[in-house]
């Protein structure tokens, strides 16, 4: 860990009394080097599982890479083939829109602008970590923001969507006759493997998240909102590492889907759930936040590399996730 990374992870951690700030890289060999770090310095690395929030966006693109694989799904599907009771005659928008947040839903949907505000403010300065929205949104909620926002059949400027992305989770739980929930934790433990990774919350497993006063906020409780394929999964450092090795070698010929470029904004590409470096589209990266939660997953599909950073407090992680990435290309003297 260079210099710049350890200045970064030391001001992150000053006056933070409980938390646990973990750091995982890659190398081109496959090993990988975790370690965690607390207000004074390095600790124990205990394999702590956090709530990964928006980094789930990429799960849910990747099982929707492999129904598409299967031909049980198509991008160009509007999700009105799969959420009945909409009105027949108008454009909904595309799976592929909505997995590429080109689909022109608002960015505060499912809950009103001035209510998301509300909710962040509470969170970082004393509220309780209770849920992921002020209402839990239920099936008929959905049905009636999608009737509600009407879209036309274009790609629209793109749009950070958590409303898209839980809209696509609901298609792929549809059309596997079993839900979301049971269908991404049969994903995640028996077709990649990761086996501390599930989700929503347990109170005997999760690492409990604190806010900017140190108090503890413990963690979002989703139960069954339909918002939980935009960011509900929880993982630890090393799964998160094999995650990104499966999508660097391609060991499901699926994935290749998702790293293609798909839409583009001013400022990045965007592949399926990933969104790509402008200059390269090799780099493919995603963070997230949930109550008290901050993360980063940043892969170099080219040289295959990647570094993850978590933290159980609610601090920007990318500079410290893309410092370790940057710092591990400069050990193979392949910066970018």
């Amino acid at each position: 860990m260079n210099d710049k990374t350890a200045e970064l992870i030391n001001n992150a951690c000053k006056g933070r009394t409980h938390i646990k700030l973990t750091v995982g890289t890659l190398n081109t060999d496959g090993e990988q080097t975790i370690k965690t770090f607390g207000e004074s310095g390095e600790i124990q690395n205990e394999n702590y599982i956090y709530e990964i929030g928006s980094i789930t966006k990429t799960f849910t693109a990747s099982l929707l890479a492999k129904y598409i694989y299967e031909n049980k799904m198509a991008l160009d599907d509007r999700i009105s083939k799969y959420l009945d009771g909409l009105d027949s005659e108008r454009y909904y928008p595309t799976l592929k829109r909505l997995a590429t947040h080109t689909a022109g839903y608002p960015t505060h949907l499912p809950f009103g602008a001035w209510d998301g505000i509300k909710l962040t403010m509470a969170v970082l300065f004393g509220g309780k970590s209770q849920g992921p929205f002020p209402f839990q949104m239920d099936l008929e909620k959905m049905k009636q923001l999608t009737q509600e926002n009407k879209m036309d059949d274009k790609d629209y400027p793109w749009q950070y969507s958590n409303f898209g992305m839980a809209l696509l989770g609901y298609a792929i739980g549809t059309v596997s006759g079993r839900g979301y929930w049971r269908e991404m934790n049969e994903f995640l433990t028996s077709e990649l493997g990761l086996n501390h990774s599930y989700t929503g919350t347990f109170a005997d497993k999760n690492l409990r998240g604190f806010n900017k006063k140190n108090k503890d906020i413990g963690n979002w409780i989703w139960g069954e909102d339909m918002t939980a394929p935009a960011g509900d999964i929880s993982s630890t450092a090393a799964d998160l590492l094999e995650y990104a090795r499966i999508h660097m070698y391609k060991e499901k010929p699926y994935l290749a889907l998702c790293h293609q470029k798909h839409a583009s904004s001013k400022r990045h590409d965007m592949g399926l759930g990933w969104i790509m470096g402008k200059k390269s589209n090799s780099i493919l990266w995603h963070n997230g936040g949930t109550g008290a939660f901050r993360t980063l997953l940043s892969i170099d599909m080219e040289k295959k590399l990647a570094a993850v950073a978590l933290a159980n407090y609610p601090i920007f992680m990318d500079r410290i996730g893309l410092a370790a990435l940057e710092n591990l290309q400069n050990k193979s003297g392949i910066a970018n």
